[in-house]
This record gives C-alpha cells, sequence and structure tokens, in this order.
C-alpha cells in the first residue's frame, strides 16, 4: 500500500481496543484490517531467536509507509525478503530487501506473528494499526541520512523484545527520539492481558525523532480507530499518558501548536488531523464503532467538523464485548441506517456492499473491498497459548481462523498476487470472493452461512481445547485451518457448478434496471 494510493485510491485501516473488563470472558482484544488494494496477504509466523552479544539487528523499510522502493528491494509482495527472521520471510528467487539502518540487537528475540504489520507475541503482546493524515506533512519519503522507523518495524521490534503495553510504549517512543520517523501519521493500539493503549506518531519536518504521545484506555472501556489521530489534549503529568516531555515545545517550534476550548495544548488540532478525501471517511467508522457498542449514548453520525470532539477517545459498552461482537462489527457496512452501503448509487452488483468509486466521491465503512487480510487477536488467562484470528481477504466472505504464535500451515504462507497458487488460502478466497461479489444477493447468503458454520466449529474446537499444552494447542488449531482451507477450495466449486452463466440470478430490488419497452415493427 503506498502513500499516493491511499490517498487516491484506497481504504486504509480500521482498528479496535477491548479492554479486559469490556469483554464477557475476560479476554482482551486488539483487532486490525489491513485494507488497501495490492498488498500482502500473508500473515506469518516468525521464531524466537537467540543473537550474539554486541550484534546489530537490521532495519528493513516497509512499501506501506509510502510507497515501493525498488532501489532498496522493498516491494508489496512480499513486503520482506529476509532469511534470518524465518522461513516465512524467505523467498527464494526474489531478491533480499536491504537494510536501512541498524539498532543494538539484544541477546534474544520472543516469537511473534508479522504481517504488513506487526501482530502479536508469544507473550500476548498485540498491536494493530491505521495510517493517519496530517495536514502539516502528509507523508515523510524515507531518505538516506533520514529517520529509519515505519510504524511496521517500530512494532516488530517491541514484539521481539517486549511482554507488556507499557514496555512496548517506552521502547517504540525511545526509538523515535532516537532514530527518526518516516511515512505517515500512524495509530497504534498497544494491549496485553490486563491494559490497552493508544499509541500515536507523526514525522517532524526535518526527519529528525518524532511526535509521539500514548494513552491508556480506562479498563471496561472500548476504543476505536479509523485513520485519523484519536488523542486530543496532551496533559502534563497525568499517569494515563506517556509521551516525549519535549512534545509541548517541539510543536512549538514547528510552528503546529493548536488549542481546544479549555485551553489545553490539543494533539488532533496541532497535528491537523483532517479527514483523508470524503468528509465522513473517518468520523463515520468511529461514529458506527461507538454507536454500536454503547447504543445508549445516542451519538450522532453528523459532527460539526474535521476537529469535532464530539466522539469520546473510548466508551464503556452497554453490555459486555464478545469475540463473534469484533468480527460482526468487522463486517459492518452501515446496514440497517441511512447510509447502508449496500443501498447506495455507489453499490456493487446485485445489491454488493462494496463500493469500487473514487473515495473523493464516497466515505467508506468498516467493511472495504480492498482488504488484504484482517485479525481479532485475543489474549485471556484461560487460552493455553494467546490466538490470534486471521481472516484472509475480505470478512464478509471469509472465516477468522484462529492461530497461535507457532509455525503456521503451508496453506497461509507464500502467497503471491502476480502466481496463481491452488494450494494457497489466498486464492481459494479469492475465488470465493469473486463469484460471490458477482452474483452478491444470490450468492453471499450461502457464503455466509459457510463463515457462520467454521467460526461456530473453530469457537468451540477452542472451548475444547483449553486443557491442552501450548504446543498441542498450536497443532490442533493448525489442523483446524487445514481444514477450513479444504473447505473454501470446495465452496468454490460448490458456488461455480450451482449459479455457472448465472442460472438462477436475478438483481436485487434495489438495483432493478429501467424497464425497456417492446420494440415494434
Amino acid at each position: 500500500m503506498s502513500v499516493m494510493k491511499k490517498i487516491v485510491d484506497a481504504s486504509a485501516c480500521t482498528i479496535m481496543l477491548v479492554t479486559k473488563g469490556a469483554s464477557a470472558d475476560g479476554s482482551v482484544f486488539v483487532t486490525h484490517t489491513n485494507d488497501g488494494f495490492g498488498g500482502d496477504p500473508n500473515v506469518v509466523f516468525v521464531p524466537a531467536r537467540n543473537h550474539k552479544r554486541g550484534s546489530l539487528r537490521p532495519v528493513y523499510p516497509s512499501s506501506a509507509a509510502y510507497d515501493e522502493l525498488p532501489e532498496y528491494n522493498c516491494f508489496n509482495v512480499p513486503h520482506l525478503v529476509a532469511p534470518e527472521r524465518g522461513d516465512a520471510h524467505n523467498h527464494p528467487g526474489k531478491p533480499a530487501t536491504k537494510t536501512i539502518g541498524y539498532i543494538p540487537e539484544v541477546e534474544h528475540t520472543y516469537a511473534y506473528i508479522d504481517a504488513d504489520y506487526s501482530v502479536m507475541n508469544e507473550h500476548g503482546l498485540m498491536l494493530g494499526e491505521c495510517t493517519d493524515r496530517s495536514a502539516h506533512l502528509p507523508e515523510f519519503q524515507y531518505k538516506e541520512g533520514g529517520g529509519i522507523f515505519y510504524s511496521a518495524e517500530l512494532g516488530r521490534v517491541a514484539l521481539e523484545r517486549c511482554k507488556t503495553a507499557r514496555e512496548a510504549i517506552n521502547l517504540m517512543g525511545a526509538l523515535i527520539d532516537e532514530y527518526g520517523l518516516y511515512g505517515t501519521a500512524e495509530t497504534l493500539f498497544v494491549a496485553d492481558k490486563d491494559e490497552g493503549w493508544i499509541f500515536e506518531m507523526q514525522p517532524t519536518p526535518s526527519g529528525k525523532g518524532g511526535f509521539w504521545i500514548a494513552e491508556r484506555i480506562p479498563d471496561g472501556h472500548f476504543s476505536i480507530a479509523a485513520n485519523q489521530l484519536r488523542i486530543r489534549a496532551i496533559r502534563e503529568g497525568d499517569p494515563n499518558q506517556i509521551f516525549n516531555p519535549n512534545l509541548p515545545q517541539m510543536l512549538e517550534e514547528v510552528g503546529w501548536t493548536a488549542y481546544d476550548a479549555q485551553g489545553n495544548l490539543d494533539w488532533v488540532k496541532s497535528l491537523r488531523a483532517d479527514e483523508w478525501n470524503h468528509p465522513y471517511y473517518s468520523m463515520r467508522r468511529v461514529w458506527r464503532g461507538l454507536s454500536t457498542v454503547a447504543p445508549s449514548m445516542n451519538l450522532s453520525p453528523v459532527v460539526s467538523d474535521w476537529d469535532s470532539d464530539y466522539y469520546p477517545l473510548s466508551v464503556r459498552p452497554d453490555k459486555k464485548l464478545t469475540l463473534n461482537d469484533l468480527m460482526s462489527l468487522h463486517r459492518d457496512y452501515y446496514q440497517d441506517t441511512d447510509f447502508d452501503q449496500s443501498a447506495s448509487q455507489f453499490a456493487g452488483l446485485y445489491g454488493s456492499p462494496y463500493y469500487y468509486e473514487n473515495e473523493k466521491r464516497t466515505e467508506r465503512t468498516i467493511l472495504s473491498a480492498k482488504t488484504s487480510y484482517s485479525y481479532v487477536a485475543q489474549v485471556n488467562d484461560k487460552l493455553p497459548a494467546p490466538v490470534c484470528w486471521v481472516s484472509i481477504n475480505t470478512p464478509l466472505e471469509n472465516p477468522y481462523v484462529p492461530f497461535t504464535v507457532a509455525k503456521m500451515p503451508d496453506a497461509y504462507h507464500h502467497a503471491l498476487r502476480d502466481t496463481y497458487d491452488a494450494s494457497k488460502m489466498f486464492w481459494a478466497s479469492s475465488q470465493v470472493m469473486a463469484l460471490t461479489q458477482g452474483y452478491w444477493n444470490v450468492l453471499s447468503p450461502i457464503v455466509a452461512a459457510a463463515v457462520e458454520e467454521s467460526e461456530r466449529n473453530s469457537l468451540k474446537l477452542v472451548e475444547e481445547s483449553l486443557n491442552l499444552s501450548k504446543d498441542k494447542f498450536a497443532a490442533t488449531l493448525n489442523k483446524n485451518a487445514v481444514k477450513v482451507f479444504e473447505d473454501w477450495k470446495s465452496l468454490d466449486v460448490q458456488l461455480l457448478m450451482q449459479y455457472d452463466g448465472g442460472a438462477g440470478v436475478k438483481y436485487d430490488g434495489r438495483h432493478l434496471p429501467a424497464s425497456e419497452a417492446p420494440t415494434k415493427y
């Protein structure tokens, strides 16, 4: 995902955080959708490793930060070729990604799940990312001698070295201060089994250091971010915020300082964190998430402007949230509201809820046609190991499949967008999606039922496996993942045979073409 593509023709990510006291089973959840045509669809395992004392850790560029960097062998797919990070990042025949810097290595690094952005580690530290916009400096392209970190690689270092959210925030902040940022403004949810934080960052005009701040989400709360910075007042001395003590001075030096009505230095206003293209590209998704989990707040879908502080950073849900609640939110397209995407003039064929229009003319929903993968990371004291529920491509036509932080089946890694491979879940998923999005109103109920059954079986399997060892738990989930892959290959064939040529297909009633009078001779 390049920044130019994000601005012109791609949707960027939506992330959510559920704290321990807000979940029905005591879990902490972090979610993320990786939205952008052309993104790397692989979610992979990076093993724990020991390193020689005094060695250096390479820092690699990321195409997700700005654009592909061919001079560094940095491309969209695979997003990283670095065999020293494990088999999943080893791509024979592909040139190795070149480093853009080094930092001191530690003697032992933890195992973690990686993707275009970092996901979670073996200790249950979880991250979720969304790209934001600062109108002062929309993007800062990597250049030699400038900052070497983008949020993706920054998060990987945190997963390699940290067990808790606070440790990760302090480490990432220190790395920003010392080594600098490039790319765009970014929001990360950072959480462990006990607490969750929101961590936000922005490159500086000089390319040195970076602006960053973190705020703790109160226990019992839910939070959502959608391509717009969310932290507001910068509160010196508040134990629930962590930031570089020089942040107020740094903002003043570049002339960005702005204040809220109460006279507080305002993070969003100071960075001029406005919407992307459409006035409701970001805030409508925030409204939808908050109003769905806390309908009693009667939040309005309309705000005064991009800098409105109407939507709180987090809310206490009206009822405790479940794994299924979060999966449903990531499938949301404003159905049953005035903004239902499937009823819009921009809707896809046969009532499809996917927009394919230039986003300067349309808003977007949590669901996006451009999702390359999404996940719900989960940690609690009952699970034998932290679990990451991964959906390849869009989650409306694909189930969330549970994995632990362990080697994954071959079907779930090394997929390439330019090489068809029937042995990969990405391609089985893509085929089901292509058929379903073509004849949406007829095929989507069949696919939705298959998704529901798959997730119900996976959830039951997890619940029945709580007494297993970590290794047996991982093996059990991997076996299930292989079954899901086989099921999706069969589903593709079933749909193709049943609806070959469009037999039995009728238009969605809301999108009937205009009638045509018979021709008279």
